[in-house]
């Protein structure tokens, strides 16, 4: 009998951790300068990539890292890391040349791979998750099935986010592009620091508490 409630805790976890919506900025990054023709199998590349990564390291990653002996805090940072100097590139960076515009299409199409399949959607995070989520110690194969097509699932949600960020990116231009690209960049390196403070924090490095603003009350006045 299958337990929907763990079905649906899981379902949410992977929706969090690959977040479609957040990949709809890099999407749009990646795509400058490439051809509108070529942005829906620009979109299917990185999904396919980042499927096939993802569904790796849901059979195979826990044994990788523990027969390296790799703590899955430092994973968390390095990715962070790696998310964190994208952001830069999002924010700092300048539009592709028109030369690169002119180039074959198979270049265009590289971009899927690197920084949209990975680390947007196939992120550290994503991987981690799969990984924690099968536990091959402890979850039954039926179990670890069940995780893979929630995966999928959210692959395909992912998918169609993007496609629909296709449509949407001719009503915005190159400059709205831009803009968005560059706010979504400062919004991509908190989360990148974010995830380096949790890796920290999962090797024991930090003990972070998480504290709200005291809202200050207006004095009264005799």
């Amino acid at each position: 009998m299958m337990d929907w409630s763990n079905i649906l805790r899981e379902f949410i976890t992977l929706l969090v951790v690959i977040d479609p919506i957040g990949s709809i900025p890099v999407f749009l990054f990646a795509t400058v300068g490439v051809p509108a023709a070529l942005h829906r199998r620009f979109a299917i590349r990185a999904i396919l990539v980042a499927t096939g990564v993802l569904l790796l390291f849901l059979v195979g990653g826990q044994f990788v890292l523990e027969s390296l002996g790799l703590r899955l805090g430092s994973f968390q940072i390095a990715g962070g890391i790696v998310l964190f100097m994208f952001a830069m590139t999002m924010i700092f960076g300048e539009s592709k040349p028109m030369r690169e515009i002119e180039e074959a299409e198979r270049d265009h199409l590289a971009g899927a791979v690197f920084p949209l399949a990975m680390p947007s959607i196939a992120s550290p995070g994503a991987m981690l998750a799969v990984v924690i989520l099968t536990d091959n110690h402890q979850n039954p194969i039926a179990d670890q099935v069940v995780t893979a097509g929630l995966l999928v699932l959210v692959l395909a949600i992912t998918l169609i986010v993007l496609l629909f960020a296709t449509r949407s990116q001719k009503f915005l231009g190159a400059t709205g592009a831009s803009v968005i690209s560059r706010v979504m960049g400062l919004v991509l390196a908190t989360v990148a620091v974010d995830a380096v403070l949790g890796g920290f924090e999962s090797l024991g490095v930090l003990d972070i508490v998480e504290t709200t603003p005291e809202v200050l009350e207006p004095e009264v006045t005799q």
